[in-house]
């Protein structure tokens, strides 16, 4: 072999330059990433043991049946896990609905110009604004101005106004709408995000064929981009699931022991006629033919109590309130959204807030308790987004 040969030979034998420096660095970035699991796993397992070694055995039947109370072995979270579910779903249903569709419009109809792009920049800048500002403006919209409806709204009928006083201020609507704000940035870029990852040989296709702009994204764009967006909607819900600041600026309670929904033996009281924001009646020359449906006790305006049985029809002035013992039917009637609506209502974060801030190492051990179940619920939630992502990205055929 000529001496070219063996120069042609031992350069193509040779390692490239730097090689070794590149294998190191591989192999450095997987060892960091290894070390960055276990940082972040071992964090997650120390919390929910100390949590458990804490409160762990305060999770009983009776924790999650009972209200608060002065006694830390009696309190528990039962209006504070049922006020959670009523404003996550309240939540839920305002800020999916409208962030899906807002984030298709944006990302498939929205013309390119400068008012789009100026939405844009504000829907990514609102993703990161701290949530208490949200509290400040429900504070001023929803409590302060559509909550006081006398004041702004003078022209309305009476019915009107007293109707949105009780739908608004501190109540749970209130609370759902703050929320939903919080997270909408949220929903709205993952459902930007997840249709643009969507090919676009898949619409050319369809609008080839004759599809309409509509039907190509209703059948073709949404179905593959609905793994990301359940990931984005279910992201933002975690979220609003543990916020506290926002729903504290609103007046959200730190002591509820009632419920917004009725159980089959609570006691019920219900008003006959229109009140004022006074809890006057409206027309007190006014009266009504109300049948009783339970045993109970009738309350009359000038405060005389009289018994009463069921069956009984009974002429009654308004400003009259009927006290009795709910049934199953009244139960049933009380999850309609205008019943709890404008109810007040505590969550699970500020029942936590309330307890933490007690001297009592008892109430701390009902924090963590309830931390516990905050943190599971959250897990719970997460791993089904994980799940649906998996399911929903298995049946996509491209």
């Amino acid at each position: 072999m000529t001496a070219a040969g063996e120069d042609r030979v031992r350069d193509i034998t040779a390692q490239p330059a730097g090689l070794d420096a590149r294998k190191f660095k591989d192999s450095a970035f997987i060892v960091w990433g290894i070390v960055a699991t276990i940082i972040g796993l071992g964090t997650l397992v120390a919390l929910v043991a100390e949590l458990i070694n804490d409160g762990g055995h305060r999770l009983t039947a009776a924790f999650f049946s009972s209200f608060p109370s002065s006694d830390p072995a009696e309190a528990g979270i039962l209006s504070a896990w049922v006020g959670s579910l009523l404003v996550i779903i309240t939540t839920g249903l305002f800020a999916i609905p409208i962030g899906i569709l807002a984030g298709v419009y944006l990302e498939e109809y929205a013309p390119k110009n400068p008012l789009t792009s100026a939405i844009e920049i504000a829907v990514n800048n609102l993703a990161g604004v701290p949530s208490i500002l949200f509290g400040l403006m429900a504070v001023g919209i929803f409590v302060q101005f559509l909550g006081n409806p006398n004041r702004w709204f003078g022209f309305l009928p009476e019915e009107v106004r007293i109707a949105a006083a009780d739908l608004f201020g501190q109540s749970i609507l209130t609370a759902g709408i703050t929320l939903s704000l919080l997270i909408l940035p949220v929903v709205i870029v993952a459902t930007r995000e997840a249709v643009r990852g969507v090919p676009q040989e898949m619409r050319q296709g369809a609008l080839a064929v004759g599809a309409t702009k509509w039907r190509t994204t209703q059948d073709h764009v949404l179905p593959y981009a609905l793994p990301g967006i359940v990931t984005g909607v279910i992201i933002g819900i975690s979220r609003a699931l543990g916020e506290t600041a926002p729903l504290i600026m609103i007046g959200g309670l730190t002591f509820v022991a009632f419920l917004p929904i009725t159980r089959p033996g609570d006691a019920t009281f219900e008003t006959i006629g229109v009140l004022d924001q006074y809890g006057a009646a409206v027309d007190p020359s006014a009266t009504e033919q109300v049948t009783i449906t339970h045993d109970g006790v009738v309350i009359l305006p000038d405060f005389t109590e009289q018994q009463v049985t069921a069956g009984q029809v009974l002429e009654l002035p308004h400003g009259s309130t009927v006290q009795s013992v709910a049934g199953l039917g009244e139960a049933v009637a009380s999850w309609s959204p205008a019943h709890w609506l404008g109810s007040e209502f505590t969550v699970m974060p500020i029942q936590m807030f309330n307890w933490t801030s007690r001297p009592q190492v008892e109430f701390l051990e009902n924090a963590a308790a309830a931390g516990l179940v905050l943190l599971v619920i959250t897990l719970l939630m997460n791993g089904t987004g994980i799940y649906l992502r998996y399911r929903l990205r298995r049946s996509i055929k491209w």
